[in-house]
């Protein structure tokens, strides 16, 4: 951890070189309450510093500044975790159990099996908690009140989670795949963090057992030695140190899938999971289309006459950006940005835009993405009781001198 007087000291001079800006605006988060009341820097092992929203377990989110790249250094990338109790895994001891009813063949690998025996996989995708800003509802909901840094994006190499089932052989009953990890709950009472997926998405060429991350190992905090990576889909299902993959002929009713994640039926657009929906609700499952200031802070005075560059990021499920848009006028009139180089459907998009202010005074900065799907960002958030798939255009306002 960093020295806390160290820290503080850091802080202030910051603050002051700043103007008296917040470290929470300088980050480039929006300033709902609910979202700057738990915001502070902090350090973990192998992280720079970092929001941290709760310590046990450890909830850390990204300064938005540093999303103005392609790609996220993995030693800046969020934490995000539910139970308190993550060992440290050792690669040599670490074993990856392959089970469930609907497999022929149990399974168990080690670290060096999974990458000889199997061809190695690269995506670019974008990771992305499905709290991603909820500290931004208003009214408040319960949950960690993040705001806009829980999210990534990294380059991940892996191995098919299709091509390790296969070995198993998978059998005519199957119906989802669940995943467990090595993290667990302090007390025993605690329900273990255990997720599923529909097969079909299990066998999609995408989903990957991933063992590295931006050309590197994992990071503890994100993972080592492997973890799921679900492009396309909210972070809940992307299982860090993944120990046991089992293939069941029965819906998963484990607390995570039953009771926890889950959003009002017919709320939001795609995302199916028959096999765990209800009459009234359904799981998270797909990101929808969405974008993020990246340059630019709430309540920023900037030189006047001078051209001014608005970058961000844009992105959705996997359908890809088709278009992007900036007002710096409130939303009267808007203005198509340049998307910069594509990725893959799955990365996240950067883009940008040349502004010249008129005249002295304020602008109200907004941003709205559309995916080749047809889908937009609303205006306001879609009420929800957890919190989830805030996408609302974003707001800010800037002063020119």
């Amino acid at each position: 951890m960093v020295d806390r007087r160290q820290f503080i000291k850091k802080a202030s001079g910051t603050l002051a070189a700043l103007g008296g800006l917040s470290l929470f605006q300088r980050s480039g988060l929006a300033t709902a309450t609910g979202a700057e009341d738990s915001t502070s820097l902090d350090a973990l092992p192998g992280k720079k510093a970092l929001i941290k929203k709760t310590y046990r377990p450890p909830n850390y989110e990204t300064p938005v500044s540093y999303f103005d790249a392609p790609f996220t250094p993995n030693n800046i990338f969020f934490v995000r975790y539910h139970n308190a109790v993550i060992p440290e895994v050792k690669a040599g001891e670490w074993r990856l159990r392959i089970g469930g009813d609907a497999v022929r063949t149990p399974l168990e690998l080690t670290l060096e099996q999974l990458r000889r025996d199997f061809k190695p996989v690269e995506i670019a995708a974008l990771c992305l908690c499905s709290g991603n800003r909820r500290g931004l509802f208003q009214p408040h909901v319960p949950g960690v009140q993040w705001g806009s840094g829980a999210m990534g994006n990294a380059c991940w190499r892996g191995v098919r989670l299709k091509d390790v089932l296969a070995g198993a052989g998978i059998g005519k009953s199957a119906m989802e795949v669940s995943l467990d990890g090595a993290d667990s709950g302090v007390m025993k009472t605690t329900p273990d963090f255990i997720k599923s997926l529909p097969l079909a998405k299990a066998l999609d060429e995408n989903t990957l057992i991933a063992f590295e991350m931006n050309g590197e190992p994992l990071p503890h905090w994100n993972g080592f030695p492997v973890r799921l990576i679900i492009p396309g889909w909210t972070a809940t299902y992307w299982m860090k140190h993944l120990t046991a993959v089992n293939v069941m002929s029965k819906p998963f009713d484990g607390f995570w899938m039953k009771t926890a994640y889950r959003i009002p039926k017919d709320r939001f657009q795609g995302g199916q999971f028959s096999s765990q929906e209800t009459e009234t609700n359904r799981p998270i499952t797909e990101m929808v289309v969405n974008s993020l200031i990246t340059n630019l802070v709430d309540g920023q005075t900037l030189p006047t006459a001078k051209p001014m560059e608005i970058n961000g990021v844009a992105w959705d499920g996997g359908n890809g950006i088709e278009k992007m848009e900036v007002s710096t006028d409130g939303g009267i009139s808007w203005h198509q940005a340049t998307l910069k180089q594509d990725y893959g459907r799955f990365s996240w998009r950067q883009w940008h835009h040349v502004f010249v202010p008129k005249h002295p005074g304020e602008y109200r900065i907004m941003a709205r993405a559309t995916s080749h799907s047809g889908a937009c960002q609303p205006n306001e958030p879609i009420p929800n009781p957890s919190g989830y798939h805030h996408n609302a255009v974003q707001k800010i306002t800037i002063q020119v001198a």
